[in-house]
């Protein structure tokens, strides 16, 4: 029979290693929490802080290991400035994906080249587009009688003409339908249809998740309506909705019907509205998500995960509705006449 000290000793080195290990395992669903962020980079509205408010959007996304921006803002200085007083380090993105060619949704995008050139850039596939297009050659009609040098290439054309981008140097890859970039990460092109941006095509970000799609959305012009019935076709339930909802000159019926259509149709769980949704959308969809309405203001972090959550930047404590400040900033902004087109 062994004594009691060689028994203590025994039992406390056999507890020792499972201790170890327990504080250091963790399950995939707790590293997939501490990993589910959405960071609000650039925006018209926040708290105070001292990161630079201005008309445009991006937010960098944070999910299983993967660090991807989603738009790049209006001016490049600007997108370095909140960049690093978030303490985001731009260089190190996995990918970055633009949604659509309004200046203030790619014009930061040489900042992001200049830390990161060879970083993996997404981008609608357009006719001539900003980002590059390709097409083959038979799309013109020849005619083989006119001599050699009244020829387009001497009558002897490539088979696919490539045209370049305002970045010549970048890796874009452009995306026409929507399109499983990484296991459960999605991007789902649309076009729009609407009078003043006709024919726009745009990206949107959806993330298929445990707790249902993450979308998360630039200017919405295709319709917010349209996206989340494409982000349905992944998963029927919509968890969260960050973004632009293009709503910001709408009228009140306009709002209201998008307001039931989100709620009450689609079933939306939570919305985290910015940028272009507008001040009366703002408040319309905090009346009808109440607590699921969550903040995303400038430099607020959106923790992901069955009951997201909003952090705004300056407290770091959950924030809540517009105040003052973010309202009288959104409205200058906006008054500066940026991108009205884009609107």
């Amino acid at each position: 029979m062994k004594s009691k000290p060689v028994l203590c000793l025994v039992a406390a080195l056999t507890l020792m290693p499972i201790g170890r290990v327990a504080t250091k395992v963790q399950s995939p669903a707790q590293t997939t929490t501490e990993q589910a962020h959405i960071t609000i980079l650039y925006d018209a509205f926040g708290k105070p802080s001292t990161m630079q408010k201005d008309w445009g959007f991006a937010a960098l996304i944070e999910y299983r290991g993967k660090r991807i921006l989603f738009d790049t803002g209006d001016n490049p200085d600007t997108l370095a400035k909140n960049a690093n007083a978030k303490g985001v380090n731009l260089s190190k993105l996995d990918l970055v994906v633009m949604s659509h060619r309004h200046g203030d949704h790619m014009g930061g995008l040489d900042y992001v080249l200049s830390v990161n050139p060879k970083v993996k850039i997404y981008a609608p596939k357009e006719n001539f587009g900003v980002y590059g297009f390709s097409l083959p050659s038979s799309f013109y009609r020849k005619d083989e009688s006119l001599p050699p040098e009244q020829r387009y290439y001497d009558g002897t054309p490539p088979e696919v003409m490539k045209f370049g981008s305002a970045w010549p140097r970048a890796n874009f890859e452009l995306i026409e339908k929507t399109t499983e970039i990484a296991p459960g990460i999605y991007l789902i092109a649309l076009v729009s249809d609407k009078p003043t941006t006709l024919e726009l095509r745009e990206l949107s970000l959806a993330i298929d998740t445990p707790d249902g799609i993450v979308l998360v959305v630039g200017c919405s012009h295709p319709g917010i309506d349209k996206i989340v019935e494409a982000a349905s076709s992944i998963n029927k339930r919509i968890h969260i909705i960050a973004g632009g909802f293009h709503l910001v000159v709408a009228k009140n019926p306009e709002i209201e019907k998008i307001v039931i259509d989100l709620h009450d149709t689609w079933k939306v769980e939570y919305v985290a509205p910015g940028h272009c949704t507008g001040e009366p959308t703002f408040a319309a969809l905090r009346k009808a998500f109440s607590q699921n309405y969550l903040y995303a203001g400038l430099g607020t972090t959106i923790e992901l995960g069955p009951t997201p959550r909003s952090i705004a930047d300056a407290s770091q404590t959950t924030a809540g509705a517009m105040d003052g400040d973010d309202l009288r900033g959104y409205r200058k902004l906006l008054s500066n006449g940026h991108d009205h087109p884009g609107l």
